[in-house]
């Protein structure tokens, strides 16, 4: 983005020299999310860079070359934006050692390019604002979007129960199957959600904590929108 206009534009630019603290990065994948998209739109997001800039929150990057001062990384090592608004979008870069986190390279390249933006905000939901325990539940909706799939998987590892709310497709039993296979419960349509035999979803044995996410949640409940 210029700072004439927010029409984003491919264009090549001049790598500067790598200095005594940067590090010079490859970019291996980086995604669109919808932050993204909205951080373009000028007025759309909370978080602007500072014009011109470079679109793109979140990625991956293999380290290509290191200044002399770097000592947490090394070339060929795999690394990701430590804050928004690195500008990913682009096939190399050279970064301040301080704006990068390194990663595992074992991981899947998808599983890093994604790694910093919805996994986070869902392990924060599960362990901000309420002490859950083991064998707890938790309920939410759009729950086959990125951090709710995130959601469905930390909480398998952390021993939560997850009930969660999906939209109704042709497909439904595909999309059932993909969640539960993550360690998704319960997999229910907004349908199913309205009809009274799903109350007894919440009378199941060791269900301890469970609100929806449309009403307020009291003391010892949690509630994922």
């Amino acid at each position: 983005m210029s700072t004439t206009g927010t029409q984003p534009r491919l264009k090549n630019l001049e790598l500067p020299a790598v200095g005594g603290s940067d590090v010079h990065v490859r970019m291996l994948a980086a995604p669109v999310n919808p932050s993204d998209i909205n951080m373009i739109q000028v007025g759309n997001y909370g978080l602007l860079p500072k014009l011109p800039a470079v679109g793109g929150n979140e990625g991956v990057g293999q380290v290509v070359a290191v200044g002399s001062s770097v000592t947490g990384v090394k070339p060929g090592d795999w690394v990701i934006p430590a804050a928004a608004g690195l500008g990913t979008w682009r096939t190399q870069a050279v970064f301040k050692e301080e704006a990068l986190i390194a990663v595992p390279s074992d991981i899947p390249l998808q599983s890093a390019a994604t790694l910093s933006v919805n996994p986070c905000t869902a392990y924060r939901m599960l362990v901000d604002f309420e002490q859950l325990r083991p064998g707890d539940s938790v309920i939410q909706n759009a729950s086959n979007s990125g951090v709710g799939q995130a959601v469905i998987q930390i909480a398998a590892a952390l021993g939560l129960r997850t009930i969660n709310v999906v939209r109704d497709r042709p497909d439904i039993q595909t999309l059932t199957d993909k969640l539960k296979n993550l360690g998704a419960e319960h997999v229910i349509t907004e349908e199913e959600l309205r009809k009274p035999e799903t109350k007894n979803l919440f009378k199941v044995p060791r269900m301890r904590d469970i609100a929806l996410p449309v009403r307020a949640c009291p003391l010892q409940r949690a509630g994922l929108n």
